[in-house]
């Protein structure tokens, strides 16, 4: 999208951006926006401390009509409503910005189309933003920045001082973050980070003070002396992971070195910052990765060492490749400085053509020559002074125009991204299989041909390569559709994620024989739009999609482990996120047999003329469906997240919380059928954790519902030494802050008076025995609940309970409470497998035989089993020894 030198049209800052490929009126689907004719500008830093490379005083208001000239185009941002139940609920945000982690915290890029039609200054709104936690809401007023350490006079300045007694600079920087591209990456092989697509960059005139003016205002000590290292440190609390401020370091000559234009930056594009951006005030290193520069800025500290932060150890790095998480943990090589990441790498991504824009062929658009565009960067200040095109996967290249629309400062170094063009020929494209780009910076560093893997994703600067398909837009018309590798976040789409599942499907299966084309050249694969997929989203024809294929999984509904409900809740969605989250490979292999076909995220295939020109609007009848709110006022809804706030933790024992998460609404109930469950959904680390639990509280609780969790901390049991990665985060989940409920799925329902559903079917029971194990307890005890509440239910229900030890019974005191209430209907044994004190009168050990024939019904045709516990007890213990009773485990067995 970023256009030449010679061919400019978008009035920004330099007026830089491209006009269309094609004159006026063609009919090609593409990614450009109306022409503007406005000269070429260039911008000078401002500032009070001048570090341009010239004094032309009549640019230097630029950038100010660029700025406003976006702003006024662009629509307004809203308070989300996807931050509603969140610590961010305050912050106002544009809508079109692609999260990238869920709801939060807020990880987002924007489209990469818009990112490239407002050029070389990104609007504020559509700026990148990388969240470790929530927004701290900070005052203008009271904020106050400590300087400490090797100084001789430490330091604590408020706003008002750092913005009027220092020199300040104010000059445009490109900010990227060391993800950039990550999802190629993950494409490859999962990283230990979240899909970043291509536009985890932007660029924004930044003001502030030169970090070296504070730091020798404090009198900052000589290296002699130990001065070393500058740290800094942010403001925000951050859960999960780490568990304290987000921190790193510089070198201190880096910090000192009047030509790397470090500042405590506190304006962005003429106003303050905003607080996704750190308000009121950060860092800004450029040509250093993003994740160098701290936002909501505390504390400067001089030290001997580098930071000691979580963060700037456990993050930012680029790993050799054959390093994986485990060897990464038990070999430290997080902490081998020569791995750690400072400047950005030289880099190039084509945005012009754009993902699923079509070019048709015909004698019009024949006659044309074609302009490809993209942007590049490298980092340190070293200028882009070469981008290279390639039609034939290498064998020949062709030298692009090279724009930058910024100055140099006076020590020659470039902050910025630029833009390359070059002119094609239609019949060129129509004969290559892919574009790929590459860049050259002064040093000659180039980019590499191949992916080159590594387990954080970071620094992705292979080639960038865009697939050519042929596809047919119009009757008797075929045409050119240009395919990207990945699409950002959890969005399906990209030529490596369907290369990726064609090979893995090819793989666990002998009848689908790989092909070497893509699927568009594939005619026997079948292309849905998301409205028909939206359409099969019930019992009776449930598809969904995950990275980018259709799947029919009706057949699949009465066979799946976790019930018909673990589909029909994603049914007529793309659940590819969900479905990584929580299935094995073994799981994704099986699921290549429902394959049906392949989503096409645009209605290109059309006989109207009309839809072959992009435009903004040419997408609106792809609008995401909203289901009609249901009758009853019930919180959950099928294929929806819905966030609930935690508003109380209590603390039951060392390791068992009670938590208590507010609805929506206060007049709603949850909404859950007895005997099902529901998914909390977080991002952990930064990747979706989805785990089932089931509400001890009643199914008629009115604004709220309670959970039951065992927390499993990491270094307690060596077989697991991480522990639980959803317990922990739920143990330090903020009051206040909400998560994400999905549901309700499972697929045991238990209707009342001895009824269940079961996969569809009825079954009856005047005795029920109950088997649980740990955690397992919270289904059964939902049923027991739901029995003994209702007073014409006399379901006789034993229970027999097992655990490790005595302290791991979870919820004893209301199952004797039950116990001793109903004697004649309720009978509990407990199994522990060690006794730590005296006087225990239940079972010490394993389940076995014997203690189930004394302590639960026999078989009979009135007896149903139900069981819920750790799978080596249901398939060693339980299973085998209710065959020895003589119940009939295929229909008599229930297996939560």
């Amino acid at each position: 999208m970023a256009a030449s030198v010679e061919n400019r049209q978008f009035s920004r800052l330099d007026s830089f951006m491209s006009g269309a490929n094609h004159r006026s009126g063609s009919p090609v689907r593409s990614c450009n926006f109306p022409t503007n004719t406005e000269p070429k500008r260039k911008i000078k830093p401002l500032g009070v401390e001048d570090t341009s490379s010239s004094d032309d005083d009549d640019d230097e208001n630029n950038y100010r009509d660029t700025i406003e000239k976006a702003k006024a185009e662009l629509e307004p941002s809203v308070l989300d409503s996807r931050d509603q139940l969140t610590a961010d609920n305050w912050i106002e945000r544009n809508p079109s910005m692609v999260r990238l982690t869920g709801k939060h915290p807020f990880n987002s890029e924007p489209p990469l189309a818009r990112l490239m039609h407002h050029g070389f200054i990104t609007p504020v709104p559509l700026h990148y933003v990388r969240n470790h936690g929530p927004v701290p809401q900070a005052s203008w007023s009271d904020w106050t920045v400590e300087v400490c350490g090797l100084v001789k006079r430490p330091a604590r300045f408020t706003m008002e001082e750092l913005t009027t007694e220092f020199p300040n600079i104010e000059f445009p920087a490109t900010l990227v973050c060391a993800g950039n591209r990550r999802k190629e990456q993950n494409m490859v092989k999962k990283t230990i980070g979240f899909n970043w697509g291509a536009a985890g960059i932007s660029t924004s005139v930044w003001k502030g003070v030169p970090l070296r003016h504070v730091l020798k205002r404090c009198g900052i000590f000589s290296r002699k002396k130990g001065a070393m290292n500058v740290c800094f440190e942010g403001a925000e609390d951050l859960p999960g992971g780490g568990g304290a401020k987000y921190g790193t370091s510089i070198k201190k000559e880096f910090a000192m070195d009047p030509g790397t234009d470090i500042i405590i930056a506190y304006m962005q594009n003429g106003e303050r910052l905003a607080p996704d951006h750190g308000f009121p005030v950060r860092m800004i290193i450029p040509g250093f990765i993003g994740g160098r520069m701290v936002k909501w800025l505390k504390r400067i500290i001089v030290t001997t060492q580098e930071s000691d932060s979580y963060y700037h150890f456990k993050d930012n790095r680029v790993l050799p490749s054959h390093v994986d998480a485990e060897l990464a943990n038990s070999e430290a090589w997080w902490y081998k400085p020569q791995y750690l990441i400072n400047e950005l790498n030289i880099n190039s991504v084509i945005t012009t053509p754009c993902h699923e824009e079509i070019l048709p062929i015909n004698s019009w658009t024949t006659q044309l020559p074609y302009t490809l565009r993209g942007y590049a960067y490298s980092g340190g200040g070293k200028k882009v002074t070469r981008v290279e095109v390639t039609l034939d996967g290498g064998e020949t290249w062709h030298v692009c125009n090279v724009d930058h629309p910024e100055k140099p400062n006076k020590y020659g170094k470039y902050w910025c991204w630029c833009f390359w063009s070059l002119e094609v020929e239609v019949l060129d494209l129509l004969g290559a299989k892919e574009i790929a780009v590459r860049a050259w910076d002064q040093t000659l560093n180039t980019q590499p041909e191949k992916l080159i893997w590594n387990l954080m994703g970071m620094m992705n600067n292979c080639w960038f390569r865009v697939k050519i398909n042929v596809c047919k837009p119009h009757k008797g018309e075929i045409g050119l559709i240009f395919e990207h590798p990945t699409q950002p976040g959890n969005q399906s789409g990209g030529w490596m994620a369907r290369e990726r599942h064609l090979e893995s499907s090819a793989d666990s299966n002998n009848t689908l024989k790989k092909s070497l084309s893509t699927p568009f050249m594939n005619t026997s694969s079948k292309v849905y739009s998301v409205s028909d997929l939206k359409k099969h989203n019930s019992p009776d024809s449930a598809w969904i999609v995950v990275h980018g294929h259709v799947y029919d999984c009706t057949r699949f509904l009465k066979d799946h482990p976790g019930g018909a409900d673990s589909i029909l809740i994603n049914a007529g969605t793309d659940c590819t996120e969900e479905f990584d989250a929580i299935h094995s490979d073994k799981a994704k292999n099986l699921l290549e047999e429902y394959r049906i076909g392949e989503l096409i995220s645009s209605g290109y295939i059309s006989d109207s003329p009309n839809n072959s020109v992009h435009g903004g609007s040419s997408l609106t009848h792809l609008a995401p469906i909203t289901e009609l709110a249901p009758a009853r006022n019930i919180a959950l809804v099928p294929r929806q997240k819905v966030p609930c706030k935690l508003v109380a933790k209590t603390s039951l024992s060392h390791d068992v919380r009670l938590f208590r998460f507010a609805l929506p609404l206060k007049d709603q109930v949850l909404g859950l059928p007895v005997g099902k469950h529901i998914f909390l959904c977080a991002t952990i680390n930064d990747k979706l954790c989805m785990r089932a639990y089931t509400p001890t509280s009643s199914v008629d609780e009115v604004g709220y519902f309670e959970l039951l969790v065992k927390i499993y901390f990491k270094g307690v049991n060596t077989e697991f030494p991480n522990g639980g990665l959803m317990s922990q985060y739920l143990d330090t989940l903020p009051l206040e802050s909400s998560i994400d409920v999905k549901g309700p799925l499972g697929h045991i329902e238990y209707t009342g008076k001895g009824n269940f559903m079961v996969h569809g079917k009825q079954k009856f029971a005047k005795k029920l025995a109950m088997i649980a194990g740990g955690t397992g307890i919270t289904p059964i005890y939902q049923v027991m609940q739901a029995i003994l509440k209702d007073p014409e239910d006399d379901t006789e229900m034993n229970v027999v309970y097992a655990n490790r030890t005595e302290d791991d019974i979870l919820m004893k005191d209301e199952l004797d409470e039950w116990a001793k209430e109903y004697q004649d209907r309720v009978k509990v044994w407990y199994v522990v497998g060690n006794t730590i004190r005296e006087g225990w009168k239940y079972s010490v050990g394993r389940i076995n035989e014997g203690i189930m024939r004394k302590h639960l019904p026999g078989a009979s045709d009135d007896v149903l089993a139900l069981v819920c516990g750790p799978s080596p007890m249901i398939q060693f213990a339980v299973s085998p020894n209710l065959e020895k009773m003589g119940y009939d485990v295929k229909n008599s067995l229930l297996v939560f």
